[in-house]
């Protein structure tokens, strides 16, 4: 997959497929002009015989056209203003890419147009389009080789180069997570993972990561986390990579990523359909790596630490059980009522173990409930959060990205439901508000922080004919990491 700029004039332009975003006619650059000129005012007559001009996403496909370097012309109408908002580029952008994989084409380009009063907007309409490109041409068996050309005017090159740059670091990040995530649980361990963090590690100066094994952790008392390590022969591994390019007193913005590589239930075993989708239990911990493979290409000026804490979850003689009290990192201990409520047993200790960094705000993003399926469906990733001000940016960031979150409330009264009369919290809240109750557990574990949770058991995967990893919130975060007051 490769990303280019171009400044070329539109009849130039060697590709498989040309997509332009048609104008009102009377508003037509210059570079259209000249591109219908040398084939005789065709486009033109085309555009108007089938109603494309003025009239938002009707578009006509046209081939060979006489002098004309692209195969293939994909016209596209926008409004009778003229113009088109980033909502509505989105809304016709999409079946356009699409056409993409329908017509095999190898080689797409693009022309985004750049008004310099709206600079935020043309990086938004560039990302949007990589992110899409990116959608279309993935698959696990096979390595894309497919190109996409964005065509700029000669004015907006320096920026457009930046923004392919990071649109391509985008792109790949988001790459990387789905093919982490799709990967079976065999060939996707706590030890690969760790061996994937450390990769990246020596590939990126700005980077650096540790391991922490089983060992180590029970030092620390992450008995939380262990608890759920203890029916698997895979040894538990803490992964923390830090990306360090802000100044040294900055205070980091830390990333937790939920890292099960598969998910039995444990004792409380889950049925065995579509049990061959807990593979996609580690999709936080594929985020997590997602984005910190993108950051060196992005260059921020910012301090990220990232924390995946990685096992299976298997039921065995030794596997904890449920009724069993576990004394957490922190202190507080927890009664098991249901070991398939694993994930914010790992998160806890990891919360706990990120105060260490004394960060801005920590994020966890989890495939943690499937009532947050049931709740939001898989359009939107659900988020908590004890504080306003980051899950506002956070959901501005989902908005910016097409990578969309949806907030659920953290009020005391669900806390109720997490009373036993055997420890400071049980592992779960009963049938009700399940996707609130996991993230009110994991808040008690995240006080005097500024955090927020995103549960991503929705978003993160597709099941039946659509089974793959989505990518997903990698796009959100790095929106979050590049435009948030808190970055």
């Amino acid at each position: 997959m490769k990303f280019n700029v171009k400044t070329d004039d539109l009849h130039k332009v060697k590709t498989d497929l040309l997509i332009i975003i048609l104008p009102l006619l009377k508003y037509a650059d210059d570079k259209f002009l000249a591109l219908d000129r040398l084939c005789n005012n065709f486009i033109t007559k085309v555009a108007k015989q089938n109603r494309i001009d003025g009239n938002l996403g009707a578009n006509i496909l046209l081939h060979s056209i006489e002098n004309v370097q692209a195969s293939s012309i994909l016209l596209v109408g926008t409004t009778a203003t003229g113009d088109c908002d980033l909502s509505e580029f989105k809304k016709i952008i999409k079946p356009c890419i699409d056409q993409i994989k329908i017509l095999k084409k190898k080689s797409v380009a693009i022309q985004i147009h750049q008004d310099k009063s709206k600079q935020n907007e043309f990086i938004q309409r560039c990302n949007f389009v990589f992110k899409e490109f990116e959608r279309v041409t993935y698959s696990y068996k096979t390595q894309s080789n497919k190109n996409l050309i964005i065509l700029v005017d000669k004015s907006s090159g320096k920026i457009a180069t930046k923004t392919v740059k990071e649109g391509l670091a985008l792109a790949n990040g988001i790459r990387l997570t789905k093919s982490l995530a799709n990967k079976p649980a065999n060939l996707c361990t706590p030890t690969i993972l760790a061996n994937e963090a450390k990769k990246l590690g020596a590939n990126h100066k700005s980077i650096s990561v540790s391991i922490m094994n089983e060992a180590q952790m029970k030092k620390l008392k992450m008995n939380t986390l262990l608890s759920v390590a203890q029916g698997t022969t895979q040894p538990a591994k803490l992964i923390t990579l830090q990306y360090s390019n802000g100044k040294k007193n900055k205070k980091p913005i830390v990333l937790i990523g939920k890292g099960v590589t598969f998910d039995s239930g444990g004792i409380s075993l889950k049925p065995s359909g579509a049990m061959d989708e807990m593979k996609y239990d580690m999709a936080g911990a594929a985020t997590v790596l997602g984005v910190f493979s993108a950051l060196p290409f992005m260059g921020l000026d910012t301090n990220v630490i990232g924390i995946i804490p990685a096992t299976e979850n298997m039921p065995a003689g030794n596997a904890t059980k449920p009724g069993d009290v576990i004394t957490s990192m922190s202190g507080k201990t927890v009664e098991i009522l249901n070991t398939d409520a694993e994930g914010r047993l790992i998160l806890c200790d990891s919360i706990t173990y990120a105060k260490k960094f004394k960060p801005e705000v920590v994020i966890d993003i989890a495939t943690l409930t499937g009532a947050c399926v049931v709740a939001l469906g898989n359009h939107a990733t659900g988020l908590m959060s004890n504080n306003e001000k980051l899950a506002k940016s956070l959901l501005r960031s989902g908005i910016n990205s097409d990578d969309r979150a949806w907030q659920l409330p953290l009020w005391d009264e669900y806390g109720s439901q997490l009373k036993t009369n055997f420890a400071d919290l049980a592992n779960v809240g009963g049938r009700t508000a399940g996707a609130i109750t996991a993230g009110f557990f994991l808040s008690e574990f995240a006080k005097g922080l500024k955090w927020a949770h995103l549960d991503i058991a929705g978003t993160a995967w597709g099941s039946g004919a659509n089974k793959l990893a989505t990518g997903r919130p990698v796009a959100l975060l790095l929106d979050f990491l590049v435009n948030s007051e808190f970055k």
